[in-house]
């Protein structure tokens, strides 16, 4: 079996899941190809221990990030019978769009994979888990933070191979983020807001807690839908992105079973909520019941002096 994996970039370098998709895919014993979509990335893949080979596709239309552009590129020197990439928003659209110019199966983020392609995904909101068997060539996407990464001590040769797509869609913003802030797909610690938040203005309370303690800021689809000021980006939820953090601090947020699905495989959750009634609570290791205003200020101050 040829597996190609889909490299995730930042900043003009490979993103830490990279590695977890090559640790993924080496217990398969297969032969690796990482493709480094705009070239970023390249040479750091070639360092991965169990790739076999590197290509760095560039061309103009990884300028910007355009899903079907980046797809009708990459799919161009995607050999092998299996593709897999990350499960992030970027990398769902990307496998999607490929698996469907082929006309093969996509599962989405995978959190379990071994001999045999024996599979483990979530289904029903992440309410209950599915195993099945792979026959076939396929495409899959696998959830961040749940894979061992592969060690560094790799020899691969890279190969720089250019290619164009039809940018069908000018997008503003680039693949990389957007901001300087940690992205919640990549962040061990997340506290999110809620419409319980009051206004948009008051999500500033939840960044200085997170500068306390290096975390990423993240919202509900009500607060995103609600509030313009607060960006899709930040959306955790099955219609968002799905998170995998050590501490998921949710404040403000209800609990809807959209919400519930993207973060409920957190190690630790905390809900901080004025209504004892709210559904947040069932999945919460820990539970404070109040306003936000009450808690956030303290929650501040002690995680200070831990700092």
């Amino acid at each position: 079996m040829d597996i190609t994996i889909i490299a995730e970039t930042q900043d003009g370098g490979l993103h830490p899941v990279t590695a977890q998709l090559v640790g993924a895919a080496s217990s398969l014993g297969a032969s690796l190809t990482v493709i480094c979509p705009g070239g970023a990335g390249g040479e750091e893949a070639c360092g991965i221990s169990g790739v076999g080979k590197v290509l760095a596709v560039t061309g103009d239309c990884f300028a910007t990030f355009d899903g079907g552009a980046w797809a009708e590129a990459l799919d161009a020197v995607a050999g092998g019978d299996l593709v897999i990439g990350a499960a992030p928003t970027s990398g769902r659209d990307i496998c999607s769009r490929i698996a469907a110019r082929r006309g093969v199966s996509i599962i989405q983020d995978v959190i379990n994979l071994s001999p045999g392609l024996n599979i483990t995904h979530p289904i029903y909101s992440g309410k209950a888990n599915q195993d099945l068997t792979v026959t076939g060539n396929c495409v899959l996407t696998l959830r961040a933070n749940t894979f061992p990464p592969a060690p560094s001590g790799g020899t691969a040769q890279l190969s720089t191979v250019q290619q164009s797509g039809d940018v069908r869609l000018a997008v503003a913003e680039a693949f990389a983020r957007a901001s300087e802030r940690l992205d919640v797909t990549d962040a061990d610690i997340i506290i999110s807001g809620g419409r319980g938040m009051g206004h948009p203005d008051n999500f500033r309370h939840l960044y200085e807690v997170a500068d306390v303690i290096g975390a990423a800021v993240g919202a509900s689809r009500a607060a995103v839908d609600t509030w313009e000021e607060i960006p899709h980006s930040l959306q955790v939820g099955q219609t968002g992105k799905t998170v995998n953090p050590s501490l998921y601090i949710a404040v403000g947020i209800s609990g809807a079973i959209q919400h519930l699905a993207g973060m409920r495989t957190s190690k630790y959750i905390v809900a901080i909520n004025k209504d004892p009634e709210a559904p947040i609570f069932k999945v919460a290791d820990y539970g404070i019941v109040c306003t936000w205003e009450e808690a956030i200020p303290v929650l501040k101050e002690e995680l200070s002096k831990l700092t």
